[in-house]
Order: C-alpha cells, then sequence, then structure tokens
C-alpha cells in the first residue's frame, strides 16, 4: 500500500487573468524602452494577434495601463506610450492620503524633515532658470491680493525649490504633501492675516540663500518657516489631529 503525499506538498494554482499578463507586458515594454515615450501602441487587433488572446482582453489590459498613466490619448483615439512626471503622479499619491484620513501633524512631521533638505539641495544645485521662477513666484506673491491666490503661489513656491533639487526621488515623496497643504494654509491666512507677511518674508529669506549658494542658511530659514507654519495652525485653534481637508 501506497503512502499518501503529505497535504502540504502540492498547492493549489493561481491562474493570473489573461488580462494582467497582457497589460504587465505592454508596462514592461514601456517602462524598459521596447516601447518608447510618444510610441504609438498597436492597435488592438494587432496587440489581439501577437498575444493570441480575443480583443477584449487586450482592451481591459489597455484600459488598466491607461489607468496607471503609461498610456496617453492623442490624435483622437489613438493610444502613445508615456511616462508620467510628478506633475501627473502627485495629485494620485496627494488624493490617497487623504483617503488614509492623514492628519497635518503627519504632513508636518515629514515636511519639517524634507523641505529643509530640499532647499539645501536647492541652494547646491538650482540652475539659472529655477532661480528666474523662484523670484517670478515672490514677485507675484507680492501683488496678490486674494487668500486663494496666495496659497496657490505658496504651493508653487515650495514645489519649485523642490524642483530645484533636480532629485526626482524628492520631488515625488515632497510634491503631494506640498499640494495638502492648501487647505491648511488658507484657514491660516483667514484667521491670522499677519500670517501672510510672515510667509512671504520667509520665503524671500530662502531665495536669498539659494541665490547665495548656502545650504545651510537655506535649511535653516526653511526649518524656521516649517516651524512658523505649525505655531501658525496653533494660533489659529485647528485641531493638528484633525485628518486634512480636500485641496481647494
Amino acid at each position: 500500500m501506497g503512502v499518501a503525499a503529505p497535504a502540504e506538498l502540492f498547492q493549489r494554482v493561481v491562474v493570473e487573468p489573461a488580462y494582467k499578463a497582457v497589460s504587465a507586458a505592454i508596462e514592461r515594454a514601456i517602462l524598459g524602452g521596447a516601447l518608447p515615450t510618444g510610441s504609438a501602441l498597436p492597435t488592438e487587433t494587432e496587440l489581439a494577434e501577437r498575444f493570441g488572446v480575443h480583443r477584449s482582453t487586450v482592451r481591459e489590459a489597455i484600459r488598466q495601463v491607461e489607468q496607471e498613466g503609461l498610456l496617453q490619448r492623442r490624435e483622437g483615439r489613438r493610444l502613445f506610450a508615456y511616462l508620467p512626471g510628478v506633475q501627473d503622479l502627485a495629485p494620485r499619491a496627494a488624493r490617497l492620503l487623504l483617503l488614509q484620513q492623514t492628519t497635518f501633524q503627519e504632513l508636518w512631521e515629514l515636511a519639517v524633515s524634507l523641505e529643509p533638505l530640499a532647499a539645501s539641495l536647492a541652494a547646491q544645485r538650482a540652475e539659472p532658470l529655477d532661480l528666474q521662477q523662484l523670484n517670478e513666484n515672490i514677485a507675484a506673491s507680492e501683488s496678490a491680493l486674494e487668500d486663494a491666490a496666495l496659497v496657490r503661489l505658496d504651493v508653487e513656491f515650495h514645489a519649485l525649490v523642490g524642483r530645484a533639487t533636480h532629485n526626482h526621488a524628492l520631488m515625488l515623496a515632497r510634491e503631494p504633501i506640498g499640494l495638502l497643504y492648501s487647505p491648511t494654509l488658507l484657514q491660516i491666512f483667514r484667521h491670522l492675516p499677519q500670517a501672510k507677511a510672515r510667509n512671504l518674508a520667509a520665503h524671500r529669506h530662502i531665495v536669498d540663500a539659494l541665490q547665495a549658494r548656502r545650504a545651510d542658511a537655506a535649511a535653516e530659514w526653511t526649518r524656521k518657516h516649517m516651524i512658523d507654519f505649525q505655531r501658525g495652525f496653533a494660533m489659529a485653534g485647528l485641531d493638528m489631529a484633525t485628518p486634512i481637508a480636500t485641496p481647494t
């Protein structure tokens, strides 16, 4: 009489849906450069023939890849390979943070470390165009009259500092957080009108340090700016443990 094989010897086979295998293959082609950015994706019929699957399977696979931001529709219905940038990815990450009920305290704990690092690197790496855009942002902030416009310019300012680092990992890490500052800052400005002048003064000091290539000064002014932001939040009577609101 034979000995029965142990139950754990053989495991249930999980068969991946065909559309997932096709979408993974398309993603690999785009990310690996086999299908360069800007190249037209073959038609559904062509892909169905190459993969040996039904067109409906290809259609679902394409939908998955398009949702990942790796395909872009142009020239009517034609799809092209596309590598999303920070500006494409940051809003998605911001939405995920909102869904996770992220609090201002959580955002600030990261920002107080990340923003000074960005300023330090920007002081070392900023190019003339980066500095020009930052100075234009300051000028626009000086003439802005509405709180909403000032908030938008504040978010843009910190994004410009982040981009001046020319470090894509840092940009992607900080930009979603920056997008979520806006509802908080708007509340601070409405409760504490004097905070607007302090905010702009901090930006001027940061830009001066960047232009002077003084990394330590840029980081320190940004750290003070972040601490002032936290203080303004508390003075406005807002609760740091409350989940952040949807950006306006």
